[in-house]
């Protein structure tokens, strides 16, 4: 039987790319997403006919409880299990310092906090139960060593994820292995619509002198989730290119 990933926020850019990834490798695909239905639809048809695996697309808010049981239970129904969970899903919401507000704050850290402890909750009862699993968080060098005023609910957030990996790590040993990555800048949508003089600044700042592109995150991504990655646990490996 294939195994099954669950990839929150698969519909684009570093999620898609991973779920790509598994594909290649015989996995069964869960495809969760909020509001691109048509990407999302799209990329399951393609990993359909190009890898000939299963897939399931399902529409979850992952800061919403019942929304995530519900995914879960969809994909328990289907596949009977799940080996992997992929905490992708993320928001960010930049402007100013002075103009940030509480409600920012709050939208932020229920998607990007809040939800990777709620998915990885429900996900890892099935885990438990069959005494296998593996959770790979996506944070950000956001949350260690680059820090943007414009997203400081962002960085906090995915400093947050860090200290929830090292936390869960602790709740579900011995049987289930959860890490993160710590992305830098990386090709996707919403960042290539940054200004182009502050995707020049930064791209200066990084050792390899260009964004990583998303399947490099998803490499790194698989691997966590691999057997080879068997003894590592707790703990987070940057992918930044040198910053």
């Amino acid at each position: 039987m294939n195994k099954v990933v669950l990839i929150t926020g698969s519909s684009k850019g570093i999620g898609k790319a991973t779920a790509i990834e598994f594909a290649k490798k015989g996995y069964n695909v869960v495809i969760n997403y909020l509001t691109d239905e048509n990407s999302a639809k799209e990329l399951s048809e393609y990993l359909q006919k190009e890898y000939k695996i299963e897939t399931l697309v399902v529409k979850a808010d992952v800061s919403n409880e019942k929304q995530v049981q519900d995914m879960v239970n969809k994909t328990i129904e289907k596949f009977e299990k799940i080996d992997v969970l992929v905490n992708n899903a993320g928001i960010a919401i930049d402007k100013e310092f002075e103009d940030r507000t509480v409600e920012d704050w709050k939208k932020t850290l229920e998607v990007n906090t809040i939800g990777t402890f709620l998915v990885s909750k429900y996900v890892s009862e099935n885990m438990l139960k069959n005494k296998s699993g593996k959770i790979i968080n996506v944070s950000s060098t956001n949350g260690i060593n680059t820090f943007y005023p414009t997203s400081i609910d962002y960085d906090a957030s995915k400093a947050a994820i860090i200290n929830l990996t090292n936390n869960l790590s602790i709740q579900f040993a011995p049987y289930i292995n959860v890490n993160a990555v710590a992305p830098g800048w990386v090709n996707t949508p919403m960042n290539q619509e940054l200004p182009q003089e502050f995707i020049k600044e930064e791209t200066a700042k990084i050792y390899k002198k260009r964004f990583a592109e998303p399947e490099e995150i998803a490499k790194v991504i698989l691997f966590l989730a691999s057997e080879d990655a068997e003894y590592i646990n707790g703990t987070f490996i940057k992918a930044d290119g040198g910053m």
